[in-house]
């Protein structure tokens, strides 16, 4: 059998995974590797920082359900890495990171751009590995994108000294896999399926409550006709929107801090709350102890079990595989005559919160000063897209407007930074998803705060011609930053004031196409002139600095005592 470089057994592994694209930049340590990527027929796409590179392998994942791939070299090449692995990891995100790592005789030396990497992320990964010997490389590969993507998904790391990579050995690529103690439960139990149909029968008032593992599950075709098929609405956590689509009468939106009256006001009211991949995020669930206060019941249906009962205990725990589980649950209630006597209750408790949603709607009243309202500007992208569109947003103000005003019609349609919280994420996120996705249009949103953040993988976009529009909602302000200040900490504006650059011509250094929008009447054409320009776009949108995102749960309050004004 004929033998290959360590190097070269990596990019046959990732071959045999099916891998067509890596987002890396090169270094020292991991040369040998990217020298021999110059020789196969992966796609590798150049970044400007290695952040960059995991939010792009995230957005490929989140937009495709694969793991996206990342290769960056030792030191500082893999803890600038970190941010994005800490954040697939908070939002369960399956990404494989390649670091190169100094020679295994010089590490713990401080080598030239050494990095204990496998330290440093060891409380941010579901695994990773220090390849001391070349034999084991294809081994590790095999586990390694089995781990990110069972059970529920998240990062990997492989740290790869030089020497290993220049090792060489024969290559054979395992067909299976076998990890003593990772044996995650896929199928539900029976006996808790059974219990956690009938007391969704028992209920008046029962409401689905779901999140990201819909989506990860693959599982919103069963969502959808398990909500339908019994008449129980559906609210969504910020990374499950588009699990069940918006247009459907079902579909409330989202709950939690920046969720609608409405919705929160239906958690707090129901009976019998089914979190369907969820986690209880403090974002959802405001002060824990008004959490859901009627729920008789709480019913909760993960895949990891260190999920369950967490941060809200529950009443009926189910673990297992959420696609499996809900096709479970559909067996059990088809036919089940019994549950139509239900029917009229469960309307009329509908009908209660759609009531609601007309009391208290979102955004009743828009600017009418000649400002650009980010309502208007969330309509037009929606007008220009008909919803068909994969948003990345960054984090911020602007996010938030896109999770409440957007109506996401299907899954894998909004990447955004969820648990994590990171600024920066959207442009590099909306660059993986255009490689994932090419047919689809992608859009990022971001704000000129979290822009700035990562502005310079605009080169990444020009180099590859990636037709990809980038919306700047621009107050001048880190603007979530300066409505807490606002609100919470006596309109004591603390270094939230932001001197911006002129975006359009960053833009246009980079040959990409800039626009600016300063007025209301200038929003609906000067977006329908962006997005008819061929390639990639940026347009820069001044907003009122004191818009705000409404309504929000204070800090530390409960659903029950939200602010609207």
């Amino acid at each position: 059998m004929k033998k290959l470089t360590g190097a070269q057994i990596v990019i046959e592994s990732l071959i045999a995974e099916g891998v067509t694209v890596v987002f890396g930049h090169p270094g020292g340590a991991i040369l040998p590797t990217y020298d021999a990527l110059l020789d196969s027929k992966i796609k590798h796409v150049l970044v400007r920082h290695e952040q960059g590179a995991t939010h792009m392998a995230e957005g490929y994942a989140r937009a495709s359900g694969r793991p996206g791939v990342v290769l960056v070299t030792s030191g500082p090449g893999a803890t600038n890495a970190v941010t994005g692995i800490a954040d697939a990891y908070m939002d369960s995100t399956p990404i494989i990171v390649i670091s190169g790592q100094v020679p295994t005789t010089l590490i713990g030396n401080d080598a030239f751009q050494e990095a204990d990497i496998v330290g440093i992320t060891r409380p941010c990964t579901k695994h990773n590995y220090l390849v001391k010997d070349v034999k084991d490389l294809a081994r590790i590969f095999k586990e390694a994108f089995y781990v990110a993507t069972t059970g529920r998904p998240g990062p990997v790391l492989i740290d790869l000294p030089k020497d290993v990579q220049q090792q060489e050995h024969a290559f054979k690529y395992p067909d299976k896999v076998e990890i003593r103690g990772f044996k995650p439960t896929l199928k539900g139990n029976p006996r808790q399926i059974e219990l956690a149909v009938a007391a969704i029968e028992r209920s008046d008032r029962p409401l689905f409550y779901v999140g990201g593992g819909v989506q990860w599950s693959g599982a919103a075709a069963e969502l959808t006709e398990l909500a339908r098929g019994l008449g129980v609405p559906v609210c969504e956590t910020l990374m499950g929107l588009g699990s069940l689509p918006a247009s459907d009468p079902l579909c409330l939106g989202m709950l939690g801090m920046h969720g609608s009256y409405a919705t929160n006001t239906a958690v707090c009211n129901t009976d019998c709350l089914v979190a369907v991949g969820a986690r209880f995020d403090d974002r959802v669930t405001g002060r824990l102890s008004d959490f859901a206060p009627k729920a008789n019941c709480i019913i909760h249906i993960d895949v990891d079990p260190s999920s369950i009962s967490k941060n809200v205990e529950v009443d009926i725990p189910i673990v297992g595989d959420i696609k499996l589980v809900l096709k479970e649950i559909l067996a059990a209630v088809r036919g089940r005559e019994s549950l139509g006597a239900r029917r009229p209750a469960w309307t009329r408790w509908h009908q209660q919160i759609l009531q609601w949603a007309k009391q208290r709607p979102l955004y009743a009243n828009g600017r009418r000063d000649g400002q650009v309202s980010p309502v208007a500007v969330i309509e037009q992208l929606h007008k220009l897209t008909g919803g068909e569109c994969v948003v990345a947003t960054d984090v911020g103000q602007h996010q938030m407007w896109v999770a409440q005003l957007f109506p996401f019609e299907r899954p894998r349609s909004l990447l955004t930074s969820g648990g994590l919280g990171t600024m920066g994420y959207g442009l590099p996120a909306g660059i993986g998803a255009k490689f994932a996705a090419p047919d689809r249009q992608v859009v990022v949103v971001s704000g000129d705060g979290s822009i700035q953040m990562n502005l310079q993988e605009l080169g990444t976009v020009a180099e590859q011609r990636i037709d990809i529009k980038v919306l700047v909602l621009n107050n001048y302000f880190l603007g979530m930053v300066r409505q807490w200040q606002e609100r919470f900490y006596n309109e004591r504006y603390s270094y939230s004031a932001m001197s911006v650059p002129n975006f359009v011509k960053i833009a246009e250094a980079y040959g990409i196409r800039g626009f600016r929008i300063e007025k209301a009447e200038e929003l609906a054409p000067v977006m329908k002139e962006a997005f008819q320009t061929p390639g990639p776009v940026l347009v820069d949108i001044v907003i009122p600095r004191d818009e705000a995102v409404m309504p929000m749960i204070p800090p530390g309050g409960a659903m029950s005592e939200m602010l609207f004004a």
